[in-house]
């Protein structure tokens, strides 16, 4: 398997077809605007990604190019680590930053942070958010949030195994989660509000590691272009 990350860029003189890469996806990019533009610089048809983040979201995104397509699958059925902040005292009907403010209640008295984050490690149920891209009855749910419809959603199956308070800000919390395949990070902070009895929503999320690659290793996407430009 041939991976590019920021300390083996150097291989891309090679220009193979065949590669997994590591990129730190920015902020307002969606996963697909990445693989569009890698698709654009390269030239190679065959171009697709392990695992989407949200726009809003930025941190680890792995793209395959040509055979290594193959691994994508894989890749996005691994185990997930996520840096999170989450604001307590505001709900926001998508759950995360990107949604509007629909409940607002001032946070009087501390919270227990620590014990409301181990009511969530291990294995449970979660009902994918409206603001997602699963799909019921062969349409995206966000796109079904978008008219102003809720539909009923299956729960299904997750696994957090490791959630730590990091740092702690009154009413605002920065956490790390390791978890399962098909986590929905908006809807864990949206239950922790739930259990807190504040409401809460998801303020900012980056994807630090995607089963043993980390983010200390990715590439900008501005980096990948000017090293593969240079090469022409």
């Amino acid at each position: 398997m041939r991976v590019i990350d920021k300390d083996s860029i150097k291989i891309l003189h090679e220009k193979s077809a065949d590669n997994l890469i590591l990129i730190d996806k920015p902020e307002s990019w969606s996963s697909f605007d990445v693989v569009k533009k890698v698709r654009y610089w390269t030239r190679i048809k065959k171009v697709g990604h392990g695992g989407t983040l949200d726009p809003f979201a930025t941190g680890l995104l792995i793209l395959g190019t040509g055979k290594e397509t193959k691994h994508l699958s894989q890749i996005s059925s691994s185990t997930k680590e996520y840096i999170a902040t989450v604001e307590f005292g505001k709900r926001t009907d998508s759950f995360d930053v990107t949604g509007n403010i629909v409940n607002e209640i001032r946070v009087r008295a501390p919270i227990e942070y620590r014990s409301i984050l181990r009511a969530f490690e291990g294995d449970s149920q979660q009902i994918p958010p409206m603001f997602s891209a699963k799909k019921v009855g062969g349409k995206r749910l966000y796109k079904i949030a978008r008219q102003g419809i809720e539909v009923e959603r299956k729960a299904h199956n997750i696994t957090i195994y490791d959630i730590k308070l990091l740092a702690e800000r009154g009413s605002v919390i920065d956490i790390y989660v390791k978890c399962s395949k098909g986590t929905y990070l908006r809807s864990l902070a949206n239950d922790m509000g739930e259990k807190s009895g504040y409401g809460a929503y998801l303020k900012s999320l980056r994807r630090v590691a995607i089963d043993n690659y980390s983010i200390e290793s990715a590439i900008s996407v501005q980096d990948f272009k000017d090293y593969w430009i240079s090469l022409q």
